[in-house]
């Protein structure tokens, strides 16, 4: 080959090559996600999220991550995304920009305002208001004393709505005042089309999607004192009487392997059957988002799916 077109050559074979293996050379920023509409669809790129100081952990994500070879097994749920645990990246996608109601699953949104802001071992006086809640709940009573601890840990493993009604309460004086911080706390989180107007996910005019959820549950996961209690495999919890109820986690994936460390369920008619679900084996770490599904096969779902990203 004539030496003055060697280099053309050279550069031609070079892109080729390239083009061929998918390499991305000297990328700065996370990549954007397109809103999915097929059933189901692995992503390989990081995750949409506008770089601001408080989202800065999230942000470690911005690489790129070689997903299973083979396809993701399809699950029920009208949307739903998996990102790493440890980065934020996404790993898988279906309809995860759609809003939804979220029900209980928006309850990690007021655990993590109590964790984050309030003295967990300081003690919350029970208002009636407070009880005016249905229908999960452990059913405290007006004027007793529980730690904020206790609280939360039953509203986390029960799902009680009673305990996140007494904690937006002592934190902020009103349920209105409370949704204000928490949509305050969605957006430092990066979510983009978030509002909610109660701490339990009660029905309202309220909404979020698979995608803040995560950026939310992502949050909640590197809090030490949630990781705590969402792991729980039941939590015995002493009424101010001092009677003993032990209460059955409704997140019965905890029950299915220990690697399963949390996250929180949740179910309405508007809403359908909602779950965030932890995984942890290995050193790899999963935060999967299920909205709009089917009771009877959203814990089979995730245990297909996580098993599936998880090379398991």
């Amino acid at each position: 080959m004539p030496k003055r077109i060697f280099p053309a050559a050279l550069g031609f074979l070079l892109g080729l090559m390239l083009l061929l293996t998918g390499c991305a050379v000297g990328t700065s920023t996370i990549p954007s996600v397109s809103r999915s509409t097929s059933n189901s669809v692995p992503v390989v790129a990081g995750t949409e999220v506008a770089p601001t100081k408080s989202s800065s952990l999230w942000l470690q994500g911005q690489g790129q991550r070689r997903v299973p070879d083979a396809n993701p097994p399809a699950i029920r749920a009208v949307s739903a995304i998996m990102i790493d645990a440890r980065t934020g990246e996404t790993l898988y996608q279906k309809n995860a920009d759609e809003p939804r109601q979220v029900a209980s699953t928006q309850k990690l949104v007021t655990a993590l305002i109590v964790a984050e802001q309030d003295p967990l071992d300081e003690p919350v006086r029970v208002d009636r208001r407070d009880t005016n809640v249905e229908p999960t709940k452990v059913g405290i009573r007006a004027g007793e004393l529980y730690t904020r601890r206790q609280l939360l840990r039953a509203m986390l493993v029960h799902s009680a709505n009673d305990c996140a009604a007494a904690l937006a309460r002592a934190h902020s004086g009103s349920i209105a005042e409370f949704s204000g911080e928490m949509n305050r706390l969605a957006q430092r989180c990066g979510t983009t089309c978030s509002h909610f107007v109660n701490p339990h996910g009660l029905p309202a005019q309220q909404h979020s999607t698979a995608r803040d959820m995560a950026r939310i549950a992502f949050r909640a996961y590197h809090n030490p004192d949630l990781r705590e209690a969402m792991a729980m495999r039941s939590y015995c919890f002493r009424y101010a009487s001092g009677r003993l109820c032990m209460l059955e986690p409704t997140n019965k994936l905890l029950e299915r392997s220990p690697f399963f460390n949390g996250m929180k369920t949740g179910y309405t008619e508007a809403a359908g059957k909602c779950l965030v679900s932890s995984y942890s084996r290995g050193g790899r770490e999963l935060i999967l988002v299920q909205l709009g599904s089917h009771a009877r096969y959203v814990f089979d779902d995730a245990q297909r799916l996580i098993g599936w990203a998880a090379g398991s």
